[in-house]
């Protein structure tokens, strides 16, 4: 039997937190609900979590600031947004701060546990035996998919999983035409509008990481993307 997934969920709608950490428990997970952003993360400092679920607007510290807070300590833990539905642009801001997907209210238990179990099982995927995986890309960019470090120019970035399934499967399919859809359905399972929107917040954040070291993303415009080296 494996060990429950321990679920740090951050929700002040006492109610709404109820329903949904009754819920989840019952799925399997092991949940820790607290109701303020302040209270969350020194839970953050102290525990161990295998996922994030954090609302936007929570008393104390908002959920932007929670997440930047946490991505300051933990660059690995997936953090899933919960954000309302009229705030589009609040998805696309958390994705820039380190979130790696959102769930927008009202949402099903249905949908949450299938995002959750996404995150847990790449997680499994991704993290293979220690001392494997290192992948020279060129002489400036080495990629080492086990511990999730890009190294550019002697300088080491840890990425988010979301941004090391991205790359992972770019440099899979190096000097290929990856389309956007392929791309999507790989990352988030399906291809909706605002993920297609979130592909590009993570595309932007690799080639900021990579600069003008002899490894680019191009960008096919309305079909996909092509990682090149130089």
């Amino acid at each position: 039997m494996r060990e429950r997934p321990k679920i740090l969920y951050v929700e002040d709608d006492l109610t709404l937190s109820f329903v949904t950490r009754d819920n989840l428990t019952m799925n399997g997970y092991d949940i820790e609900a607290v109701e303020n952003g302040k209270d969350a993360l020194e839970n953050f400092m102290k525990n161990k979590y295998d996922l994030c679920i954090l609302d936007i607007m929570l008393p104390k510290m908002d959920g932007f600031t929670l997440a930047e807070k946490i991505r300051e300590r933990d660059l690995q833990v997936p953090i899933i947004f919960v954000t309302a539905r009229s705030a589009r642009e609040d998805k696309i801001h958390g994705l820039k701060l380190g979130g790696d997907d959102y769930i927008t209210k009202p949402f099903s238990i249905e949908e949450l546990v299938l995002k959750i179990e996404v995150f847990l099982k790449r997680r499994v995927v991704h993290l293979p035996e220690e001392g494997s995986g290192v992948k020279e890309i060129n002489q400036n960019v080495t990629w080492d998919h086990v511990n999730l470090r890009l190294t550019v120019a002697d300088q080491i970035h840890t990425l988010t999983h979301k941004e090391a399934e991205l790359f992972s499967f770019l440099v899979k399919n190096c000097e290929k035409l990856v389309k956007r859809e392929d791309l999507l359905v790989e990352l988030w399972g399906h291809d909706h509008f605002f993920s297609s929107r979130s592909l590009d917040v993570f595309v932007s954040r690799l080639r900021k990481h990579l600069g003008d070291n002899g490894v680019v993303i191009e960008n096919v415009y309305n079909v996909g993307y092509r990682l090149m080296i130089s």
